[in-house]
């Protein structure tokens, strides 16, 4: 029962740390497109009208839905397989040879633990941890830290396209600017951006896929502007300095959130922290207070229920102090 119940709240409690600090065509074919569909909405006043009703702000405010819909589905689906998210940590291993590699973690670990003498069951414990939870949290923590960096660079790359455009520069080279001049990720991004152009992808296939390796809000933006502009026309250069002042404006809300929130944040890493910390110390000091805890019964449902209300409480903190925007 000892062994048990040492390993069950072990994990609960480092769950419960981890959880607060840590859950086409191109483009000559499309004006040969658009010059037939003049032509017939001359000769034909139904396909006129339909035309018209097309370029309405209704109709556009259709297409900006559906564009956003479509963009939250990438998204979800990017974000959902292990082969994606390798990408976007920015990783060049394939599903099978992370699987392998999760695998001799997991066998190292076990290793480690009998070497050490430990029970079986926590032998058990440490080999899954270590071998399923450890190499996806490494992942994990990579392709945020990497999807952050292009985030905060990002509306620099706007801004360098709005002056290419402005100064008479097509958008092609205003990518291959970004790309050899951008720090990483940005700049690499650009230039597999860039390579996907010249072998024949459209722009927004492009995008698409470089959405897939990026899935961040700052390029679900660029890519739904760049689709609506190649369909309805305007002026891009103000669509998109528009853009990069609404990323800027939606960053510096995010850092005031942070700041606000910080407090919050300590308290909650402090209140989940403190009572193993205590229990540790305690232990370490006067290891008889603490034994009847592991030995009687009754103190073995009360650290049961202790670690239970625990883990509740740190779960509800966990979804008071997220912020997402």
């Amino acid at each position: 029962m000892l062994p048990i119940l040492a390993a069950v709240l072990a994990f609960i409690t480092i769950g419960g740390l981890g959880w607060v600090f840590v859950g086409g065509d191109d483009s000559s074919a499309q004006a040969v497109k658009r010059a037939q569909s003049l032509g017939e909405a001359k000769k034909n006043p139904a396909i006129a009208r339909k035309a018209a009703a097309a370029n309405t702000p209704e109709a556009r405010r259709k297409q900006i839905l559906v564009q956003l819909q479509e963009a939250d589905r990438r998204e979800r689906k990017a974000r959902t397989t292990l082969a994606s998210r390798l990408k976007q940590a920015g990783l060049s291993l394939n599903v099978r040879t992370f699987y392998i590699i999760s695998a001799a973690v997991g066998v190292v670990a076990a290793l480690v633990a009998f070497v050490l003498g430990l029970p079986v069951l926590a032998l058990l414990g440490l080999a899954l941890v270590f071998g399923l939870g450890l190499p996806r949290w490494v992942v994990g923590f990579l392709a945020k830290g990497r999807m952050k960096k292009f985030s905060l660079e990002f509306p620099n790359a706007v801004d360098v396209i709005v002056r290419g455009i402005k100064s008479g520069l097509p958008v092609h080279e205003c990518f291959k600017i970004i790309g050899r001049e951008s720090p990483a990720p940005l700049g690499p991004e650009f230039q597999k951006l860039v390579e996907g152009l010249g072998v024949g992808l459209t722009l927004e296939q492009a995008l698409e896929k470089m959405f897939e390796r990026m899935p961040t809000p700052e390029l679900r933006f660029f890519t739904i502007v760049i689709a609506i502009q190649q369909k309805t026309g305007g002026n891009l250069a103000e669509a998109l300095g528009n853009l990069s002042a609404v990323l800027r404006a939606r960053r510096m809300m995010g850092e005031k959130i942070k700041a606000l929130s910080s407090e919050a944040l300590a308290s909650a890493g402090i209140i989940a922290s403190l009572p193993p910390a205590v229990m540790i110390m305690v232990m370490m000091t006067t290891p008889s207070y603490m034994m009847p805890l592991f030995t009687d019964f009754r103190g073995n449902f009360l650290l049961l229920m202790a670690a239970v209300l625990m883990s509740t409480g740190v779960f509800v903190m966990k979804r008071m102090i997220s912020f997402k925007f």
